[in-house]
């Protein structure tokens, strides 16, 4: 785990981390023959006719250089050899507190304007691109290529493998997002509604809800087995049996996603054996983590081990090699083991090799996100789950495959959700570093 993140510690990673940014973009406008890319941070979309705007996180490629995750309406141009140009969208407004820059490194490195339009900067002679959310119109009247797919997929390999900075950056966001969890739990225990626990997830991780890098999940009972679960209920439930909280942070644009699920005091005994288990299960793989494993196979391990501790519990009567190559294990965890973390949630390039070609999931696991064979500099979640979904265990209850599965302790389990437990782990030369500090 990285020591706590201060300023002073962050400047030279941060000017480190943009020198090294400024050479690879520098590599890759040349490869492709371009003049230089301008970089759009998007901009937050109106709900359909209304003048209330929905909730805005800027590209990620536009972070990547910046990490403002909320700057809006404004334009980075990068040329070989120059220093950035940014230009800020800042208006003279009463209604708005016009956007400011942090005092942060980068700020010092960039030639900045901050501008009261949001026109794009008028572009040099030669040939550019332009990425991100921009009109085909637009990129026309700019004279550059709009988002060619070989400068995207160049730059999405460039965030695959994280600086020391961004490295950093993933740690603290971890710090405060386990503090919120730390939080939540309490409030669980003291009987808070899913409402109550979010808000004590948000006060003690110190955001507002917009600032989130995702909805946080928060499903008490069998809500836990709803894997995106995305209400909060404000009543507390008569009885307590589980709480599953997915809840992340973004720091300086980095994100951290973290998943925890608890006992409550109603909970059959059977479930606290359980996450003992996900969290024993969860540890093992962890343990795997080098530079060249096949994340693939490590999704298969995943299977395995859960074909194991099902049949150590008791929830199904066959072999654990049979409780995989019957499905079962999948009926009881649809998701992947993980993906690749870092500015996005579910970070760019997780199903494709470093030379860009696509490295689909298997068809047994359609929903596994990474599909590659692990780096340094990596960071990855590692979530197994163990959930009851009656509509994927449904299936199993009539033909041979149902003999197999206890329905009397799925019975028992079905009011409990499911259980998740998720860390966030950077690939080091040697090993890895879990980024997730302990509860």
């Amino acid at each position: 785990m990285t020591a706590p993140v201060t300023p002073s510690r962050l400047a030279p990673l941060q000017r480190h981390h943009l020198a090294s940014l400024q050479r690879a973009y520098g590599e890759v406008l040349t490869r492709l023959g371009l003049d230089g890319v301008l970089l759009y941070s998007g901009h937050p979309r109106r709900h359909f006719a209304d003048d209330q705007e929905a909730s805005f996180a800027a590209y990620g490629h536009f972070m990547h250089w910046t990490g403002q995750a909320d700057l809006a309406r404004s334009w980075l141009l990068i040329q070989p050899g120059q220093r950035p140009r940014l230009k800020v969208h800042a208006p003279d407004d009463f209604w708005h507190l016009p956007a400011r820059l942090p005092d942060e490194a980068w700020v010092a490195t960039f030639d900045i304007e901050m501008g009261r339009d949001d026109a794009p900067p008028a572009l040099p002679a030669g040939r550019f691109a332009v990425l991100g959310d921009v009109s085909a119109t637009l990129a026309e009247a700019l004279g550059a290529d709009r988002n060619p797919p070989a400068l995207v997929g160049a730059l999405d390999e460039g965030r695959v493998r994280k600086s020391d900075y961004e490295i950093a950056c993933l740690g603290d966001a971890n710090r405060q997002a386990m503090a919120g969890h730390r939080a939540a739990r309490e409030t669980f225990l003291d009987g808070g509604a899913e409402l109550d626990i979010q808000l004590a997830y948000l006060g003690a991780s110190r955001q507002r809800e917009t600032a989130l890098p995702y909805a946080s999940i928060v499903g008490l009972n069998a809500h836990g087995g709803v894997l995106h679960y995305q209400h909060y209920d404000s009543v507390a439930p008569l009885r307590r049996c589980s709480l599953l909280l997915d809840g992340g942070h973004r720091f300086r644009g980095y994100c951290a996603d973290i998943t925890r699920s608890w006992s409550g005091p109603d909970a059959d005994p059977a479930f606290a054996a359980l996450i003992e288990g996900i969290t024993a299960l969860q540890r093992r793989l962890i343990d795997r983590l080098v530079p060249g494993v096949d994340y693939v196979a490590l999704h298969q391990g995943m299977h395995e081990g859960l074909g194991e501790l099902l049949a150590e519990q008791g929830l199904v009567h066959c072999s654990p090699e049979a409780a995989v190559s019957r499905g079962i294990t999948r009926a009881f965890c649809p998701h992947g083991l993980g993906h690749s973390l870092g500015l996005q949630v579910h970070d760019v390039a997780g199903r494709v090799d470093g030379a860009g070609r696509v490295l689909p999931p298997p068809e047994a696991h359609p929903a596994l996100r990474l599909t590659r064979r692990l780096e340094a500099g990596m960071v990855v979640t590692m979530e197994p789950g163990l959930y009851v979904i009656p509509m994927l265990l449904a299936p199993f209850r009539e033909g041979a495959a149902g003999r197999d599965i206890d329905w009397a302790r799925v019975e028992r389990l079905a009011d409990h959700g499911g259980i998740r437990i998720e860390d966030n782990v950077v690939i080091t030369p040697t090993g890895h570093d879990n980024l997730t500090p302990p509860e």
